[in-house]
């Protein structure tokens, strides 16, 4: 499956040519990661990234929405890779 075409001035992703609703967090997520493949990302860093003032963000909740991101990307999600007790990263 070819990776996600993700439309940043859009906010859309899409895989194999379907377009996926992703919430805002979501696609903050993706587009962090994406951005530099193989580069790992510590929990930390990706609540900084995706924290706005309105919304606390936890580490369960960037793990919940992680859960929601792999489910939506489906066999894509395996290039995902969890780092244990640090944080995730895109395989290249």
């Amino acid at each position: 499956m070819s990776a996600p075409a993700l439309f940043r001035s859009a906010r859309t992703v899409s895989v194999g040519g379907t377009v996926l609703s992703l919430t805002r967090s979501e696609f903050d997520l993706l587009d962090l990661l994406a951005a530099r493949p193989g580069r790992v990302y510590t929990r930390q860093q990706i609540i900084a990234s995706i924290q706005r003032e309105e919304k606390d963000v936890s580490d369960r909740t960037v793990d919940t929405m992680m859960v929601g991101l792999r489910r939506k990307l489906l066999e894509w999600a395996s290039h995902i890779e969890t780092i244990r007790g640090i944080g995730y990263r895109i395989t290249p």
